[in-house]
Formats: structure tokens, C-alpha cells, sequence
């Protein structure tokens, strides 16, 4: 789902009651199949701080650069799409501490339409944006109109909402254009609202403003932050708006309590490192296993007591990592000849020699969560996957899926020798030492990457798949090229690559994996997926009914991408690994399904950076 924050999605609290939207009981939150944790009246996120002090500053560092403030043009580049909610509120915000529940925002209330056909949004009185302009119903359907109009994601996004309407003073409604989809109502509570009249206005040069067009003017939002300053693709700088209209809500109490943020971008990995060393940034996620197990144990500040090490565990959401393959080039569109990739791969050699034994196989598109298929489908899964039989491979009841076991000379030959005997199934053949088609045309693969981590993977894979006879290469290209060909799906394979996944999968599942979004550019079909079985049972998670039943059609629809072999697993961990300079405190309690809950409900602590070092 949007605002990949990687973000937990809310949940949709229905009462029974009459058809009609106008008649339906107004709702302070929002729950899919239960009800909220939080009552009508409560105060505070049980994992914020509500008297946490506000000030200091907090710096982030990022890999990549920016050209864009505008998110409706294709996003925003690089990471400034993780500081949206600094600028924009948006309607709902999720809870932390409940899979998929979301409470108002910039909306006090809304009513959901007993047949799911419509939801009604009614705004806070006193919203306002930076400029002090009221924030109003206008400015919602503007957004609306202009996301779904001229940003790709969006619009793929919101394609069953067909209208959004003023009614009154405070209340906006949304129609959609089926009934029975539960995670409607609340997705487009997700939507970021932006300023109708501030878009419609000219710029400082007198230039009227173009929603379509990119731009490095700091726009104007109604969030905790606003954009203070910038160096074009280097940093921006946000501070804290004092007369924030929502820093008393219930949602916001405890949190966004730096008085400025400022990021930093960097291009290479290596420097980024570095500079995080060099207390040039305060907090760094470190992804790469050989730099946690190898990179700062050595160094003073670490000894010192200066930078923390911490893990948190990541409970709220699954993944797919993975080689992947696009499967708008012939050369993939046989699964035997995507298994026999697979085979090809040592993980248990790489994670013994690169990874310092810290990851496992990812087995799952839905890794990591209860709705990581197993086994042999049962019970109401089976069900679901009876139903739709004749589109999907019959294995599926009859084989538990399983990634190969290298590790061994012994091991890795057998495998290789599966492999050959699938590619000559596909119509292969070896000669001069080269994988050839029937036509003699050699078997190729070009990974793409974007940076210098892509190397570490890419070429011990390489040395496996090249005694199989297929040439392997690898392209590295800046971090904005990468962003455009993958988008322009204008890539063999991709050496890095994943998919987070919720607890509560919806929606989205047609922008990963639906056939309607395999060729539309931008979308995060990046494999290029066109199945009818999968699309089948893409809408037999989003039309479940209960928990019981999204758990059972979640799993089905696992089970069968797992079974085409559409990409080639790569590794995980159920902990996101950390660093920081020691300058920051946190509340007692921490989000269950929000990790650390960094940097939104922690603060700057006086005493610490005294101790550590005052951050320039």
C-alpha cells in the first residue's frame, strides 16, 4: 500500500445498520474486520509520550538525491517520499499498536455506507494550512482530482473510487464504483490532502503553479513541518510549524517532537557510512549484514558508549526479497527455465561467507507473517483454491513449496545437474560451453543495481550460473537512472529487489502482482506478472470477509505465486539492525507493529548530548 513506508494500513470498523451512507453511525476510527483498541475519547497512542519535550534537532542520512518537491509527478525521488507526513496530513493516521487501525486526522469522524458503496469524511474544525487558509472539503476533492489524474500510482490506486463530492461545510464523500471491498473506505483516507488554492496560485517569479510539472519550490502544506531550506539534492531542512493546528489531537499528542529535521543525501554507500561515522547524521538502519557484524565494533564511538547498536523487531509487516526477473523478455517466460535459476543459487554458501549467518531463505511473499503459506493447503484455503482450480498449476495441492538447499559441493552439483535437465526441457542446450535456445542465440541475464551492494550478490551468483553456461553481467547505474528503468520497466533482472507486504494485504496485491498492472509504467508490478489464477485470488483477499477468511486467501495466493516461480528468493530478517548517536530518549512503551516508532515518537534529550557530543 501507498507510503511505502514501508506504514501499516488501518482497519474498517463497520456496524450493522441501514444502506444508505447518510444513515450510517459516525466512526472516530477505522478497523477492517474488528473494532479499534482506542475508545472515542482517548488521549494519546499508548506508545507516545504525551509531555515528551519538543526541541532539538534530529539528522537523517540517505543514499540517492531529489529534484522534486511535487508528489503528484511520479512521487518524489529518493527518500523525500518517507517525509511526506512531515508536510501533508492526511485524514486518517494508523495506529502503531494495532494491525491496521487508523484514527482521524485531519477528519473528526466518517461513515462508512453499509454495502461499502461510499464513505463520507467530515474535517476537524479549525484545520488550516501553513498560511493560515482554512482547510476545507474543496481542497479534498482537489486532491483527489489531481492525484488520480496525473500521478500513475494513484490513479491505479483509486481506480474504483469514481468521484469525490463537498457536502457542506466539513464533509467530503467518496463513491465508489463496487460494493463489498472493505479496504476502500479507508484507503482514501490515506490520500495526502494538498492545497487547492496554493496549486491554483502563481510562484514568487509571478509563474503559475502546474500540478503536472516538477518543482523545487517548498510547497505549502498542513502537516507538523514545513520545508525551512534546501540544497538541491543535497539536504533539506524542515522545522517545526509552532502554530500547528494538530499538535493537540489525541493522534499527534507525544509525537513530532524535534524541533528540526534536516536530511542529508549522499550518493555513494561507502560515504554514507562514513559520514554517519563522522557524526554528520544521527541515525543509520544498517542493511547490510558484513557492515553490522564488521563495521563499528572497532571504532571509538561505538567503544565509547557514544553510537548505540540496537535491534528492533519488525512485526508489522512481510517481505519478498528477491532477484527479479521481468518477465516481458522471452527469455523468462518458461518457469522451468525461472526454477532452474533458482537452483543455481548458493544462499547457504553466501550467508556463511557475506552474511555472517544473520539471514534466512525467504520462502514467502508474505515472509515473516502468519500468512506465509506451509505445508499442504487445508480447511478453508483448500476451499478458496478448489475454486479457482482450473487456472492455477495443480501442484499446488500436492507439493509444499521449497527453495533449494545448497550449502555443499555435493549439494550445489545436484541442484546445477536440476537445472541443466530443466533448461534442456526448455528447449536449452550446451555447446562451447554455452547455454544456447534452438535457434543458437546463448542464454543471457544482465542484472541492474544501483549501487555497490549489487556486486556483492550479483557475482557469486554469477560464478553458479555461469556453469550452467549463461553469461551473466552486471549494469550499475546512479540511483535516479535505476528509478526510471525500473519504472520503464527497461531491465532484465533486478539484483536487489522487494516487496513489503502488510498484515492486512488489500488492494495494493493488484498493483504487485495483477495482470492490469504488468505494463502499466510506474506500477510496482515489476516482474511483470499476467495470470488469471493469481488475479482470481488477488480479489479473493480483498472481498474476504473475516480475518479467518483474508488469512486462508492470502495464504492460497502465496502458495500459487511461490508455485510459478516468478522470481528467485533471496534472504531476510525478522529484526531491522540500528545505529545512533547517543542524543535521543524514547517512551517506555514501544509501537508493536512500528518497530523502533523512530523518529516520530522519540525526542532530544539534553542530558545524553551533553554527554555525547552536541550535534553540528
Amino acid at each position: 500500500m501507498i507510503a511505502r513506508r514501508l506504514a501499516a494500513l488501518a482497519l474498517l470498523c463497520l456496524a450493522a445498520g441501514p444502506a444508505g451512507a447518510a444513515d450510517a453511525p459516525w466512526r472516530h476510527g477505522l478497523s477492517l474486520l474488528g473494532s479499534p483498541k482506542y475508545p472515542a475519547d482517548f488521549t494519546h497512542f499508548d506508545y507516545a509520550a504525551p509531555d515528551a519535550p519538543k526541541r532539538g534537532l534530529l539528522r537523517l542520512g540517505f543514499q540517492g538525491s531529489f529534484d522534486n518537491f511535487n508528489l503528484v509527478v511520479a512521487g518524489v525521488k529518493g527518500d523525500l517520499e518517507s517525509q511526506v507526513p512531515l508536510v501533508y496530513d492526511t485524514l486518517m493516521t494508523e495506529a502503531g499498536d494495532e494491525p491496521f487501525t487508523s484514527y482521524g486526522l485531519l477528519a473528526e469522524g466518517v461513515q462508512v455506507a453499509e454495502d461499502l458503496g461510499s464513505v463520507t469524511y467530515r474535517l476537524r474544525p479549525g484545520t488550516k494550512w501553513h498560511d493560515g487558509a482554512p482547510l476545507t472539503p474543496a481542497d479534498v476533492v482537489f486532491s483527489f482530482g489531481v492525484l488520480k489524474a496525473n500521478s500513475p500510482q494513484y490513479a491505479f490506486y483509486y481506480q474504483n473510487v469514481t468521484k469525490a463530492e463537498a457536502l457542506g461545510e466539513r464533509e467530503v464523500r467518496f463513491t465508489f464504483s463496487e460494493t463489498g471491498n472493505r479496504e476502500l473506505p479507508q484507503i482514501v483516507g490515506q490520500m495526502p490532502v494538498l492545497p487547492k488554492h496554493w496549486w491554483e496560485g502563481k510562484d514568487a517569479s509571478g509563474r503559475p503553479r502546474n500540478p503536472t510539472e516538477t518543482t523545487l519550490e517548498p510547497p505549502l502544506g498542513s502537516g507538523p513541518y514545513r520545508i525551512a531550506r534546501f540544497e538541491a539534492g543535497r539536504s533539506v531542512t524542515y522545522e517545526r510549524v509552532p502554530d500547528y493546528w494538530g499538535r493537540d489531537i489525541p493522534v499527534n499528542k507525544g509525537r513530532y517532537n524535534f524541533d528540526t529535521l534536516r536530511d542529508e543525501y549522499y550518493r555513494d554507500a561507502t560515504v554514507l557510512i562514513e559520514a554517519f561515522k563522522a557524526d554528520q547524521f544521527d541515525w543509520r538502519t544498517e542493511n547490510i549484514a558484513r557492515n553490522w557484524a564488521t563495521a563499528y565494533d572497532g571504532f571509538p564511538a561505538v567503544r565509547e558508549g557514544r553510537i548505540l547498536k540496537e535491534e528492533f523487531p519488525s512485526r508489522g509487516s512481510g517481505i519478498m526479497q528477491a532477484f527479479t526477473l521481468n518477465l516481458r523478455r522471452q527469455k523468462f517466460a518458461d518457469p522451468r527455465v525461472r526454477r532452474a535459476l533458482n537452483l543455481a543459487f548458493d544462499f547457504e554458501e553466501m550467508n556463511r561467507t557475506l552474511f555472517y549467518g544473520l539471514y534466512k531463505r525467504v520462502d514467502s511473499y508474505f515472509f515473516g507473517t502468519e500468512l506465509a503459506s506451509s505445508g499442504l493447503p487445508e480447511g478453508r484455503e483448500r476451499e478458496i483454491l478448489e475454486s479457482v482450480k482450473d487456472k492455477i498449476p495443480a501442484r499446488v495441492f500436492t507439493e509444499p513449496y521449497r527453495n533449494p538447499v545448497n550449502g555443499s559441493p555435493e549439494a550445489l552439483r545436484a541442484n546445477l545437474r536440476e537445472a541443466v535437465r530443466l533448461l534442456q526441457e526448455a528447449g536449452y542446450s550446451q555447446k562451447g560451453g554455452q547455454m544456447v535456445d534452438a535457434a543458437g542465440q546463448p542464454l543471457t541475464i544482465e542484472f541492474l543495481g544501483y549501487d555497490n551492494a549489487a556486486e556483492r550478490v550479483v557475482l557469486p551468483y554469477r560464478a553458479q550460473l555461469e556453469r550452467l553456461g549463461i553469461r551473466v553481467t552486471l549494469r550499475v547505474v546512479d540511483p535516479a537512472q535505476y528509478q526510471n528503468l525500473v519504472r520503464s520497466f527497461e531491465f532484465e533482472a533486478l539484483a536487489l529487489n522487494s516487496w513489503a507486504e502488510s498484515l492486512s494485504p488489500g488492494n495494493e496485491q493488484r498493483d504487485f502482482w495483477g495482470s492490469a498492472a504488468a505494463d502499466r509504467p510506474g506500477s510496482r508490478n515489476l516482474a511483470g506478472i499476467k495470470d488469471a489464477g493469481v488475479d482470481a485470488l488477488i480479489e479473493k483477499v480483498i472481498f474476504a470477509g473475516d480475518r479467518a477468511e483474508l488469512v486462508a486467501a492470502t495464504r492460497a495466493l502465496d502458495r500459487v505465486l511461490l508455485a510459478h516461480d516468478y522470481v528467485v528468493p533471496q534472504w531476510a530478517s525478522g529484526v531491522s539492525r540500528t545505529l545512533r548517536w547517543n542524543r535521543f530518549a524514547r517512551p517506555s512503551t514501544l509501537p508493536q507493529y512500528g518497530g523502533s516508532g523512530f523518529p516520530w515518537t522519540w525526542w532530544y534529550d539534553e542530558a545524553l548530548a551533553a554527554k555525547t557530543g552536541v550535534a553540528r
